[in-house]
């Protein structure tokens, strides 16, 4: 240890005995705000105009703090998270016959993944359902320890394919919200289950185009409904399985053309005609 000749510490050493402390800007000022609220608290004379205004600034840096940590949470989890495997199939024919089929993750699945991660950066999850006029909204929460949280929600009809019931349907339409709204919080990207064989290089060209996202898939299935047009055709001409992987490029274009098809079997009303 270096020592100035009259016995006291050089600059190197006072260097290397400051602490070495994480702190962001945003916590050391919310530090320095708790000092203040102290001493402002221990004073007989104390405004409390201004010990109010300084609770609420106080209030404002502590929730800045926690969306902080939360985004660094985020951030460090979503590192971590590798690609989903879809582990379920989905295969049935409608009442003309025509087959659907693919394959998609389940959320027990995903669960299995992410949940240990998330724990170990003090995040979770949790879904809130509800229903109004028929439709099906899902709102997934992303809760920090901290206390900042995030939500993501999907509303849309219950999905009547594949034969359901209404109990089914609805409970069909809630499941694939709730793995969509997970996804779509956390960013999470999904890989077909191909039995180990992607532990090799991939080539680029296996990757198929970017099919819609879970807002348009909804607004697609709901426009095939309004429409009166059986999905299993959009998904036959697309080439595709399923609406789920409905290309993203085209979806502008198919929404239009079913628009154009409501708008065809709409009445029109001739001269003084009155409708009833």
């Amino acid at each position: 240890m270096e020592r100035h000749p009259h016995g006291g510490c050089t600059m190197t050493e006072v260097t290397k005995m400051e602490p070495q402390g994480a702190q962001t800007p945003v916590m050391r000022a919310a530090d320095q705000m708790v000092a203040m609220i102290e001493r402002v608290v221990t004073d007989p004379s104390a405004d409390l105009d201004k010990l109010e205004r300084m609770l609420a600034m106080k209030e404002r840096m502590d929730a800045q703090s926690a969306k902080v940590a939360f985004a660094q949470a985020i951030s460090a989890a979503r590192a971590e998270i590798p690609p989903i495997m879809k582990d379920a199939t989905v295969d049935f024919s409608n009442k003309e016959g025509k087959r659907t089929h693919y394959q998609h993750e389940t959320l027990a699945g995903i669960a299995r993944v992410i949940d240990p991660i998330l724990s170990q950066h003090g995040l979770s999850y949790r879904f809130r359902t509800s229903q109004d006029g028929g439709a099906v909204e899902v709102t997934c929460i992303i809760a920090h320890a901290d206390g900042h949280s995030e939500e993501t929600s999907l509303r849309g009809a219950p999905d009547q394919s594949g034969n359901k019931n209404n109990f089914q349907a609805v409970g069909s339409a809630v499941t694939y919200f709730q793995r969509y709204t997970l996804k779509a919080a956390l960013g999470l990207s999904a890989a077909a289950d191909d039995d180990a064989q992607g532990a090799g290089p991939r080539p680029e060209d296996r990757r198929g185009p970017a099919t819609v996202s879970p807002d348009q898939f909804v607004k697609l299935r709901d426009k095939c409904e309004e429409a009166d047009v059986d999905p299993a055709m959009i998904c036959e001409r697309a080439k595709v399985p399923s609406l789920e992987q409905f290309p993203a490029a085209d979806f502008d274009a198919v929404m239009r053309k079913l628009q154009l098809t409501i708008d065809q079997k709409k009445p029109t009303i001739e001269g003084d005609e009155i409708p009833y």
